[in-house]
């Protein structure tokens, strides 16, 4: 009964999956949700700010969207271990997420053995922070999880710069 069970419920989880996907609501809305987490890095604070996220729901420029984001400095490092926050939500139409974009202010930094260096990152006050990704949204309400991995991301340069080259993952 156990192994009947082990197999029924993932066919089943699936199935349902499937079937929910496969409707065709591209006229609808979604509540999209986007939130933050961190992988473990040893260092006592990894603070980025974030003052805007955008959606892309478009192959072109054209379908770019705000989301109502609660701006402010995000210390990574308090995001852990299954901690994560609201950082962004709004109601844009259902389809295919293209593109989700940080718009980041300068109050980013790093600190160190109770020593803190600021955070540069490159090209990122201009051009945000961007994932590529080709979602198609659930109706009504879906929330992504983005895993700002900061060990992977942080790199200390020659001269004692600290460089952040964000590795970010959609969970």
């Amino acid at each position: 009964m156990k192994a009947t069970l082990k197999i029924l419920l993932p066919i089943l989880a699936v199935s349902l999956i499937a079937f929910s996907c496969s409707k065709d609501d591209n006229q609808g809305q979604t509540q999209l949700k986007i939130r933050l987490t961190d992988n473990p890095f040893d260092a006592t604070e990894v603070n980025v700010e974030i003052l805007k996220v955008r959606v892309n729901l478009s192959d072109d420029s054209s379908g770019w969207r705000d989301l109502d984001t609660y701006a402010g400095i995000y210390n990574l490092l308090e995001l852990q271990d299954g901690v994560d926050t609201l950082l962004a939500q709004g109601t844009v139409p259902t389809g295919t997420l293209k593109e989700i974009r940080f718009v980041l202010g300068d109050e980013n930094s790093i600190m160190i053995e109770n020593v803190l260096y600021p955070l540069t990152i490159p090209s990122g006050g201009e051009s945000g922070l961007k994932i590529k990704l080709n979602r198609q949204l659930n109706a009504s309400i879906d929330s992504l999880q983005i895993d700002f991995d900061a060990e992977m991301s942080i790199l200390q340069t020659g001269t004692g710069e600290y460089k952040l080259k964000p590795v970010l993952k959609i969970n």
